[in-house]
C-alpha cells in the first residue's frame, strides 16, 4: 500500500489526503473539489472537462446518474455554423475517422474518469445506498488495509468485469462457459474461435498458443484431440485466468500453461496465435488485447515461427483486416512481413464477423468494420 500515489484535497477548511488507486496508471488529479447531491451534471461537466476531478459526499446511486449525465454531454456535438461561400470539408479519410474516434474515447475516458469515490479499508464504499463492491475490487486491486481513493468509472468497469467473470461467456464450440478476468480479452466474438474449432489439424500431437489470454483456443484444441498443448502468456492475470478456466473445462491434463514471451521451448507442429489486431497504442492495460502498437506481438509472432515449427507444421495466425481498412496496415505490409520471416502462406480461411457494430451505420467506424473480415492464416515455413 506504501507504494501508492497520494491524492490531496481540502474539505471543511482543512487539508485530507489518501491513497490513489488507478488501474489504468493514471496520476491523481491535482485539482480536486468535494461534491454532492446539490451538484449539477452541467457543473460536474464543466469542472471535469477544465481538468478539477470531484470527490463524491452524497448518495451513491445519485453518482451513478450524475456520470449518466455526464456522458451524455460528452456526445453532443458543437453546432457548426456555416459562412456565405464556405465550402463545406472533405470527407474524412478511414484513417483520420479513427484517429478522431481514439481522440474522442481518451477525452471522454478523462472527463468521466474525473467523479471520484471515497472508499475504507477492505473495499467499503461509505455512501448512501452504496452496493457491497469488495469482491469487485479484491479480484483487480487485491486487499486494502487502508482507505483509498479511486474513479467511478473505473469502479463500474470493475463491477462489470465481476459480473463477466461469475456468469461467463458461453462458447459453442466447447458447449461450455469461458470466465474471463479483468483486463483479460473476453472471447464475445466467437468468428476467430469457430475457425481454430474447424480448421483441419496437420496434428493431435502437439500444439502451443500463443498469447493464450482466457484460455479458450488451448480448451477447444484439447477438446479437439490435440493430447498436449503448451499455452503461453506473459500476463500475470491472464496466467491466472487460463489455469482457472482450463481446470473448470477439465482439460489440464491436456494443457500446460507457461509464462513466456511469445514462445515456449522447443518445435511442434501446430502453433496458434490471435494477437491484438489494431496497430495503435493502448490508452489503458484493458486496451492492450486489442491494440499492439507497431503490430510488435504480430511481427514477433512472424519472426520466430520458423524456428519454433516441426518440419511440416503450420502456424495458425487469427486475424481481422479492420486495420486494413482503417488504413493502419496494408495487406501488402502483412505478406511482406510473412515472406521475410521465411514463411509462405498455405492457405486461408475467412469469416465475418457477427457483433452488433459490423451493422451499426451510426458507428463512427461502420464504413470499415462493415467490410471487416477475420482469417486464420495457415502458415508454414519455406
Amino acid at each position: 500500500m506504501s507504494e501508492l500515489p497520494q491524492i490531496h484535497w481540502t474539505e471543511d477548511g482543512a487539508e485530507h489526503s489518501a491513497h490513489w488507486r488507478s488501474e489504468a496508471g493514471l496520476p491523481p488529479p491535482r485539482r480536486v473539489v468535494v461534491a454532492d447531491d446539490t451538484t449539477s451534471a452541467d457543473t460536474a461537466y464543466r469542472l471535469a472537462c477544465e481538468g478539477t476531478a470531484l470527490l463524491w459526499r452524497g448518495d451513491f446511486q445519485n453518482a451513478r446518474q450524475l456520470l449518466q449525465a455526464m456522458a451524455r454531454r460528452t456526445e453532443r456535438k458543437p453546432k457548426k455554423k456555416s459562412r456565405p461561400g464556405h465550402k463545406p470539408a472533405a470527407a474524412e479519410s478511414p484513417t483520420e475517422a479513427f484517429h478522431q474516434h481514439r481522440l474522442a474515447q481518451s477525452q471522454r475516458a478523462r472527463t468521466l474518469g474525473m467523479l471520484l469515490l471515497p472508499f475504507d479499508a477492505g473495499h467499503t464504499v461509505p455512501l448512501r445506498r452504496a452496493p457491497d463492491v469488495a469482491q469487485a475490487c479484491e479480484q483487480v486491486y487485491g486487499s486494502a488495509g487502508e482507505p483509498y481513493v479511486a474513479s467511478m468509472r473505473e469502479l463500474l468497469g470493475m463491477i462489470g468485469a465481476y459480473e463477466w467473470r461469475r456468469k461467463g461467456v458461453e462458447i459453442p464450440a466447447l458447449g461450455a462457459r469461458v470466465h474471463p478476468w479483468y483486463g483479460v480479452f473476453s472471447p464475445v466474438r466467437g468468428e476467430y474461435v469457430d475457425l481454430v474449432a474447424n480448421a483441419p489439424l496437420p496434428s493431435k500431437a502437439l500444439a502451443f498458443d500463443i498469447g493464450a489470454g482466457t484460455g479458450v483456443l488451448s480448451a477447444v484444441l484439447a477438446r479437439r484431440g490435440v493430447k498436449r498443448v503448451v499455452a503461453t502468456d506473459q500476463d500475470p492475470r491472464a496466467l491466472a485466468c487460463a489455469r482457472e478456466n482450463l481446470e473448470q473445462l477439465g482439460v489440464t491434463g491436456q494443457v500446460e500453461v507457461v509464462e513466456a514471451d511469445l514462445f515456449p521451448p522447443g518445435r511442434a507442429p501446430l502453433i496458434v496465435c490471435n494477437p491484438p489486431w489494431v496497430p495503435a497504442r493502448p490508452s489503458s492495460p484493458v486496451e492492450r488485447a486489442v491494440y499492439d502498437p507497431d503490430s510488435v506481438m504480430l511481427r514477433g509472432f512472424l519472426d520466430g515461427l520458423a524456428a519454433h515449427l516441426e518440419p511440416g507444421g503450420e502456424g495458425w495466425l487469427l486475424l481481422s483486416d479492420l486495420a486494413e481498412h482503417l488504413g493502419l496496415r496494408s495487406r501488402e505490409q502483412l505478406l511482406g512481413w510473412i515472406e521475410a520471416a521465411g514463411l509462405q502462406v498455405l492457405g486461408r480461411t475467412d469469416i465475418r464477423p457477427r457483433h452488433p457494430r459490423a451493422a451499426d451505420a451510426a458507428d463512427a467506424l461502420h464504413a470499415a468494420r462493415s467490410a471487416e473480415v477475420t482469417s486464420l492464416w495457415r502458415l508454414g515455413a519455406r
